[in-house]
């Protein structure tokens, strides 16, 4: 089985420069697992935190799951990522020395299996976003001008 991808944070790429990614687990209740399998989650204002050695996403909003009924989950409640022990400490020590965050990148099923990939990243100033977006608007010029006169 493949990977298929449920939500991404766009805001990640634009606020954020990505140093490294990891891979995370997610301990779910039943009703969240098939909100998220319906694609019923949105990524945007979440954000990861560790508290006494264990890593917390906070803000991931997780919709309804109407066939629950009255056994709904909360949309925002505090779930706990699943790492390795020498990832959460290696983590710890970054965001401590160097000021960095973490932030959630991306959902996704993998064979089976709810995943979540971290990113540990820097925040970008309002000047480096500008230069961001004019280097991406030349890079789109530049292919609009040589389409399929410039072959690889």
């Amino acid at each position: 089985m493949g990977i298929k991808v449920i939500a991404t944070n766009k805001n990640a790429f634009r606020n954020y420069e990505i140093i490294e990614t990891y891979e995370a687990g997610l301990v779910l209740k039943g009703s969240e697992v098939k909100a998220i399998r319906e694609g019923n989650v949105n990524l945007k204002e979440s954000y990861i935190r560790i508290d006494n050695g264990e890593a917390y996403i906070i803000g991931m909003h997780v919709g309804h799951y109407k066939p629950a009924g009255k056994y709904q989950h909360e949309y925002t409640r505090k779930r706990k990522l699943l790492l390795h022990k020498r990832e959460i400490l290696r983590l710890m020590g970054k965001m401590q020395e160097r000021g960095f965050t973490l932030i959630p990148v991306k959902l996704y099923l993998k064979n089976g299996k709810i995943k979540l990939e971290i990113a540990l990243a820097r925040g970008k100033a309002k000047y480096e976003k500008r230069e961001a977006l004019k280097e991406k608007a030349i890079k789109r010029e530049l292919q609009k001008k040589f389409k399929g006169k410039i072959r690889v």
